[in-house]
């Protein structure tokens, strides 16, 4: 393999990275119209419109027996995570979002082992409790070090997580030899058009027509649901494609810095058990990854 084929993964690691690692700030800059569940859904149009004209003359050619799995990854890499990570950002701010985001590789671990056969180490093991003793510093302290009231809203995370690894796995174990491209939009045929009617049946055309606000708002989304979601998911299916499982979902493991970049840029607080829980959680994940990421 020559020197560029080895430097792909890591290339679409580190846009995958960007790109994720700014998509809760646009969430956040969304919940200041819309709701919770009309952010998700204009994302989940938005996408699906611009994959659309690409992937519709192929939908033909995709066999019968995967488009179970197709739909399943739809649902569970994009449609139901969408509306968790929206919910959960109206109690809890997008930096903590965006750090709880990297246990993806944690539920990796125990999906793939539990419902697809993947092997596991003591070392992971590990790993996957340090996760979880990470995620619960962060989810049940505020930045002053008390109790956080809110510590509810980090299980929408934690269950949209769960549904990240679901899809990683199916899309590892049963859709490999679908092109990237084509995989991204058909994944999105059973989520753009019940969400486009459903956007429609909300109060959404009285809030975007409501003044300049809601249009800038509008447009915060539309980045959401073009990079965030689009143009990411092509990328990172490809990224599963030439890589491993455990590596692709590995940039989960860099998206917390630009997360708290424009967190804090944004006025955001982290406090000492916020910081010592990202770090729990982000060493989790090291020894989750660190056999594979070296071998790469």
């Amino acid at each position: 393999m020559n020197k560029n084929h080895k430097a792909l993964p890591w290339i679409l690691l580190t846009l995958l990275a960007l790109i994720w690692g700014s998509s809760f700030i646009l969430m956040k800059r969304g919940l200041d119209v819309y709701t919770p569940s009309q952010v998700a859904a204009i994302r989940m149009v938005i996408s699906f419109l611009c994959l659309f004209p690409f992937t519709i003359k192929y939908a033909r050619k995709v066999p019968r027996d995967r488009w179970k799995y197709i739909i399943a990854a739809g649902l569970c890499g994009n449609g139901i995570p969408a509306f968790l990570f929206t919910e959960a950002e109206t109690g809890l701010s997008s930096s903590i979002a965006g750090v709880l985001n990297c246990l993806t590789p944690v539920f990796i671990i125990i999906v793939g082992y539990l419902f697809f056969k993947m092997r596991t180490t003591s070392v992971k093991v590990i790993g996957v409790f340090l996760g979880f003793a990470g995620a619960v510093c962060m989810i049940l302290y505020n930045a002053k070090g008390g109790f956080e009231s809110n510590y509810y809203y980090g299980f929408y995370i934690i269950v949209a997580c769960i549904f990240y690894a679901f899809s990683a796995n199916i899309i590892k174990t049963f859709l490999g030899g679908i092109h990237s491209i084509h995989l991204s939009g058909f994944a999105l045929f059973a989520i753009g058009p019940p969400t486009a009617v459903y956007l429609f049946s909300t109060d959404f055309t009285t809030r975007i027509a409501s003044g300049h606000a809601a249009v800038i708002s509008f447009y915060y989304i539309m980045l959401l649901g073009v990079f965030g979601t689009a143009v990411s998911l092509i990328l990172f299916n490809h990224l599963l494609k030439i890589s491993t499982t455990i590596f692709a979902s590995s940039v989960t493991y860099f998206i917390p810095a630009v997360a708290v970049m424009w967190g804090l840029s944004d006025g955001e607080k982290l406090g000492i058990p916020h910081l010592l829980g990202m770090a729990t959680i982000l060493f989790g994940v090291y020894l989750i990854n660190k056999k594979r990421v070296n071998s790469e």
